[in-house]
């Protein structure tokens, strides 16, 4: 038997205001719950991103950010980041840097997205239940890419955002 995820249900600021289950929050209710994203840079100028896995229930078989992950009831963004980074990718030592939070509303939810990034050159190992494939792709691929239903409409939007404010440390000649 499963047991029931929560998550709290915050405002745009960020304040816990209550909480809901995983299956409430994706229903289509559009309940505001705070998510994680980690985006993985090489010293290359090369970003991770990772192939979500076909059992998903948001998204499946799409590119997505290196690392994305909601935060659990009662737990605090930097460690659900620590931890959601441990689950999907097996790193532990990596120092992020924040970028933005902002609100995302996609056709089944409500997020208020917690984006960072780090420069990492070290071992990456995929969960192979959450992500079926995981590569290093050069802002040229991505560029190309984009708007052709190869990636989600969350990391297409973040990543233009993020590239057009200046905010993640690439390489736009890769």
């Amino acid at each position: 038997m499963q047991k029931t995820e929560y998550f709290p249900l915050v405002d745009e600021s960020g304040k816990v205001i209550g909480k809901a289950s995983r299956s409430e929050c994706h229903s289509g209710s559009f309940l505001l719950h705070p998510v994680v994203h980690l985006h993985v840079i090489n010293s290359n100028g090369e970003l991770y991103l990772q192939k979500r896995a076909a059992n998903k229930d948001i998204q499946p078989g799409k590119w997505d950010t290196s690392v994305g992950g909601h935060v659990d009831f009662g737990e605090e963004i930097e460690i659900a980041l620590k931890r959601e980074v441990f689950e999907e990718l097996g790193m532990s030592e990596f120092s992020p840097v924040f970028m933005k939070r902002y609100k995302f509303v996609s056709s089944q939810e409500a997020e208020l997205v917690h984006s960072f990034y780090t420069i990492y050159n070290g071992e990456i190992t995929p969960d192979p239940i959450e992500i079926s494939e995981g590569k290093f792709w050069s802002i040229a691929e991505i560029e190309l890419n984009l708007g052709k239903n190869v990636f989600t409409p969350n990391f297409e939007s973040e990543f233009s955002a993020l590239v057009s404010e200046k905010l993640l440390p690439i390489n736009k000649k890769s």
